[in-house]
């Protein structure tokens, strides 16, 4: 719930940025590790927006997959799990650094502004 409704507050301080009156659609980043159940996020969501002006707009989530980068030959390559090992080297005992898979990121906003026609934005 606390993650929905931090998605919730970055969507309207975005549209009323950028002046959209109502949020049409949300197209969200979610890394593969970020313990975010799409399913649980959309229901929550949909909760704590409404009366809002993001109040039955569709959200869209994209999974981001694990990817780490070898300490040893700097490859960059994705994994299932922790026991995953490096295509070019083999097995590394540690020091893998993770690139992508826990993070949460705003695509996009698109929904209606003051003018007619759909305005969207893209999130950082």
């Amino acid at each position: 719930m606390a993650i929905a409704e931090n998605l919730l507050e970055i969507v309207l301080d975005e549209s009323a940025r950028h002046g959209i009156r109502r949020v049409d659609r949300i197209v969200v980043q979610v890394g593969a590790l970020a313990a975010v159940v799409p399913e649980a996020l959309t229901f929550c969501f949909q909760a704590v927006s409404q009366d809002t002006l993001a109040a039955g707009a569709r959200l869209d989530i994209e999974t981001v997959p694990v990817v780490v980068r070898c300490p040893l030959c700097g490859e960059l390559f994705e994994v299932e799990d922790r026991f995953d090992a490096c295509p070019d080297c083999g097995p590394v005992v540690s020091g893998m650094h993770m690139v992508s898979g826990r993070e949460m990121t705003v695509l996009s906003i698109e929904g209606q502004g003051d003018e007619e026609g759909a305005h969207g934005h893209d999130g950082d």
